[in-house]
């Protein structure tokens, strides 16, 4: 009895509460309907903006002197003095005696050549003088062969009028002919005085040229530094006899430095873009447009240090192993400001980086690069939704790609990667 009435008291709460949960169950009003929305993958879009872009070409090469110099010997002779620590590296100036070869033999020659000199005009004083002489003995020669002349035409009547003797006739006709003689001598010894001049004007030609020679090679007896310069040969010793043809010292400019930098075809030709000239580049290049370009060199090994230069021209064939444009690039002053070791300056085989910036392009299109995927672009279309287009790339410059077509000013492009890009998929743009 007791087991039965505790199992009573167990069951029936149980049973009590199942039927009250039942009821309210029942009772309770139906769940609500809820519809789901896709929010989009959030994605960052930028709008595509036409903008001028600043074309830059870079390039590589060696740093070389822009003026050398080498004193080639014209004169033989030893060297009695050369300039203290001439050596290679020295630092010459403008007008800097170098060396000096004996000039002995040259003044030698000079003295010689004067002294000829002298005795050529003392000779034609002396036919100068003779040539007077001997026009006044001609007029007194003519003059006394005119009296015999008549004396012999008197002398010719007497023995025709059988007055003199035809001895003394004879004798008139040979004083005539005597006198004859002599004015015939003084007039070719006359003729021959011209001749004689122009031979004495030819000697004196070729001794003042003689001597225009030994005062040459006199000058050429003493080395002189042409501009400032940094000596970079110096094979000769003092005392040495040195020949004709022989390199006595070297160096190079100080005032300016060249680049020869490589730089491809194509890059070359769109930092060019910008110039307006008919023709091509080399037209651009001799009608001295190129002032519109900047250029900026770097050593390879001093990364920040900067020089300003110029483009001066660009040699006449491309690079034959890389193929590359040959742009001469002038800087001056390369050892202003130099520090060593803060700061070098730009000497020879200095390897370089050159980058040249020319004038700006109008209106063209520029993504970042990281944009294109491929040769495809994301948009966002007017419905949030994403459209993959193919684009052509017309060159890559840094973290910019130039669109050549595909895009349109005012159309939205998406930044990110987005994997997998399923065309149509709803997006939902955010800030960048």
């Amino acid at each position: 009895m007791r087991r039965s009435l505790a199992l009573v008291m167990f069951v029936a709460p149980i049973v009590l509460g199942g039927a009250i949960a039942a009821r309210l169950v029942a009772q309770a009003p139906a769940p609500g309907r809820v519809v789901s929305t896709d929010a989009g993958l959030a994605v960052r879009v930028i709008p595509v903006e036409p903008r001028d872009l600043v074309p830059v070409a870079q390039g590589w090469g060696n740093v070389r002197p822009a003026e050398t110099w080498s004193a080639i010997s014209e004169v033989r002779g030893a060297v009695i003095w050369q300039a203290p620590d001439l050596e290679t590296g020295m630092l010459a100036r403008e007008g800097d005696v170098l060396m000096r070869i004996d000039p002995a033999d040259y003044e030698l020659a000079i003295a010689q050549a004067e002294a000829d000199l002298a005795s050529l005009g003392a000779e034609r004083a002396q036919l100068e003088a003779e040539e007077q002489n001997t026009r006044r003995v001609l007029e007194l020669e003519q003059a006394r062969l005119a009296l015999s002349e008549s004396d012999a035409q008197r002398t010719r009547e007497l023995v025709s009028q059988g007055t003199a003797p035809a001895a003394r006739g004879d004798e008139a006709e040979r004083a005539v002919l005597a006198a004859r003689r002599v004015v015939v001598e003084l007039q070719n010894a006359l003729a021959l005085i011209g001749p004689r001049q122009d031979r004495l004007e030819a000697q004196r030609a070729r001794t003042e040229a003689a001597l225009a020679r030994a005062r040459r090679d006199l000058a050429h007896t003493e080395i002189t530094a042409p501009f400032d310069l940094r000596i970079t040969q110096a094979p000769v010793e003092r005392y040495q006899v040195v020949a004709t043809g022989q390199v006595l010292v070297a160096g190079e400019g100080l005032a300016q430095a060249e680049v020869v930098a490589q730089v491809p075809i194509a890059a070359f030709q769109r930092m060019l873009s910008g110039i307006e000239f008919d023709g091509g580049i080399l037209e651009a290049l001799d009608a001295g447009r190129t002032e519109a370009v900047s250029v900026l060199v770097e050593p390879v090994s001093n990364p920040g240090q900067v020089w300003e230069g110029r483009l001066s021209r660009v040699e006449p064939a491309l690079d034959p192993q890389a193929r590359t444009v040959q742009a001469v690039i002038t800087v001056d002053d390369p050892f202003e400001g130099a520090r060593p070791p803060e700061r070098i300056p730009l000497i020879a085989n200095l390897q370089a980086q050159v980058t040249l910036t020319g004038p700006a392009m109008q209106g063209v299109i520029a993504v970042p690069a990281s944009a294109v995927h491929g040769g495809v672009v994301y948009l966002m279309d007017s419905d949030a939704r994403l459209e993959l287009r193919p684009v052509e790339i017309a060159f890559r410059q840094g973290d910019l790609a130039v669109i050549d077509s595909g895009l349109e000013a005012g159309e939205g492009l998406i930044t990110d990667d987005i994997a997998p890009a399923i065309p149509g998929m709803p997006l939902r743009a955010v800030t960048p």
